[in-house]
């Protein structure tokens, strides 16, 4: 029986504290920092060496919806009312509204250090703190908007620029496409602020904090931020008729990304898993 995930903005009283728990009892059994660890494991750029899946690649999308799933079904295994809520920035840009509140992921950082020091993820509650990182730190930090060189949250126009691509990737598979849905809404781009980060990128720095590089999960925001960067394939597929996954077979040996990337019937590591399996999930969940 396929579940429903629903605007965060729109959950009732019970489901943010049902959706917060079963969070802090996962990050107690130890399993969130081993999603943690997974993310930072596959954060591979385009100027590394070997495989990239997670992103700077076509699978960016397949890769983090199977990530989703697997954090929500630990969820469940808590508490089998919850689903992952998601986190419309093209609307709930305040910094005081939601999930930014007491009852769901608490506010911004604070002090020179960013901490976030109110919600269930402060540190000073005891039960959250950050054991797989970069850095050192042991607190959660964020820093909304970034208060010395401030950005804005991507618009729902600027969405609509992705939204609108009809071709799922296109070479050379990474960073530097200036086509294709997959890196307009994955966001790499030239030049600086919002020229260089747009829409997924953009509002991981708006963010800030925890949520910048490979450690972001780290901050609980990751999942809903990632849940509706997943609403927006499901979207892209029903505007453009199904439009497929690409590239469908893996580039031959004489491209520079022979071995790099993930065509649409070859495995996404760590799962045993295909970008075609993950591209019609409807029959697991669906968004309200």
């Amino acid at each position: 029986m396929t579940y429903v995930r629903k605007d965060v903005s729109t959950l009732t009283g019970t489901e943010r504290r049902r959706f917060v728990n079963a969070l802090l009892e996962v990050k107690r059994r130890g399993e969130y920092d081993e999603f943690v660890r997974t993310h930072i494991t596959y954060y591979t750029s385009d100027g590394e060496h070997g495989l990239r899946t997670a992103h700077m690649a076509p699978s960016f999308l397949p890769w983090h919806r199977r990530f989703l799933l697997d954090l929500e079904r630990a969820l469940r295994r808590v508490d089998s009312s919850v689903t992952v809520p998601y986190w419309d920035w093209t609307r709930d840009r305040s910094m005081t509204s939601a999930p930014w509140t007491e009852d769901l992921l608490g506010g911004n950082g604070h002090g020179p250090d960013h901490q976030v020091i109110t919600g269930p993820f402060a540190h000073a509650q005891g039960n959250w703190t950050i054991k797989e990182s970069v850095t050192d730190g042991k607190f959660l930090t964020r820093d909304l908007g970034r208060s010395r060189a401030p950005i804005a949250l991507p618009t729902g126009t600027e969405l609509e620029w992705a939204l609108a691509d009809p071709v799922y990737d296109t070479s050379p598979w990474d960073s530097t496409c200036t086509k294709g849905f997959r890196n307009k809404l994955e966001g790499w781009g030239t030049g600086r602020d919002s020229a260089a980060w747009r829409n997924h990128n953009r509002v991981h720095r708006w963010v800030g904090g925890a949520m910048l590089g490979g450690a972001s999960v780290n901050d609980p925001v990751f999942w809903v931020h990632h849940a509706f960067i997943d609403l927006q394939w499901t979207l892209w597929q029903r505007r453009h008729n199904g439009a497929r996954y690409l590239p469908d077979s893996p580039p031959g040996p004489g491209s520079e990304q022979h071995g790099r990337i993930v065509a649409r019937h070859e495995k996404m590591p760590p799962w045993d898993v295909t970008p075609d399996e993950m591209e019609d999930v409807s029959w697991i969940y669906r968004y309200a």
